[in-house]
């Protein structure tokens, strides 16, 4: 029988996070601690299996920009295949375990493994989809648009209601569109006033599908 795709917008199975694991080292790192930082040269993929961290970059007056966040069974580091620097930092948001495997354990699983490596391009065309989508979202859309995508993205159906299961600060929300924090807690704070948000705990529940201008 042929073997079953792996879908490369879900987590890793269990049994194929078992197997590239085996290939590396376990290790676990506090919360906000950096295992990746931008610019440097390294050759670790770092698998998550417990936990989650960020991505993202920043410039010389500490501006950042947030460009993906992962959890159990996803993956940071694959861009050190081809042994260039870093193109981003990562952080851990929360306490993390991870897997780190070198490079040439990871080509030989890839080897070893012929549907991971399809996986794993498909993985890249949809993070490169992503971050084309990012860059447009961040030339022509304004500040509001990019809230309201944001959280209309994020958002899943519980009961009836839109609900963005993420618990996002104004700080959060703020480096994931590119803004500042006060333009975030404004534009939040006139949504809510006019009855599209409810915010409780930093728990989002979107009333109503906010206007495509504000």
């Amino acid at each position: 029988m042929p073997k079953t795709a792996i879908d490369p917008l879900a987590p890793l199975t269990p049994e194929t996070l078992r197997q590239i694991a085996a290939t590396g080292v376990i290790r676990a790192y506090p919360k906000n601690t950096v295992i990746i930082n931008e610019g440097e040269l390294s050759d670790s993929l770092f698998i998550v299996l417990t936990g989650r961290m960020k991505v993202y970059a920043s410039n010389a007056a500490g501006r950042e920009v947030v460009i993906a966040f992962h959890g159990p069974g996803e993956y940071v580091g694959e861009m050190s295949l081809d042994g260039s620097p870093r193109s981003a930092s990562v952080m851990t948001v929360e306490p993390t375990t991870c897997a780190v495997v070198n490079r040439a354990s990871f080509r030989e699983f890839l080897l070893a493994h012929p549907e991971f490596a399809l996986h794993l391009i498909e993985k890249l065309i949809q993070r490169v989809r992503l971050t084309t989508e990012n860059v447009k979202s961040l030339a022509l859309s304004d500040v509001y648009g990019r809230l309201v995508k944001l959280l209309l993205a994020l958002a899943v159906e519980r009961d009836g209601r839109l609900v963005v299961p993420e618990r996002l600060t104004q700080q959060d929300i703020a480096e994931r569109v590119g803004a500042s924090r006060d333009m975030i807690s404004r534009l939040l704070k006139d949504l809510v006033a006019g009855g599209y948000l409810v915010i409780q705990n930093h728990m989002i529940t979107i009333l109503k599908k906010p206007p495509h201008g504000w």
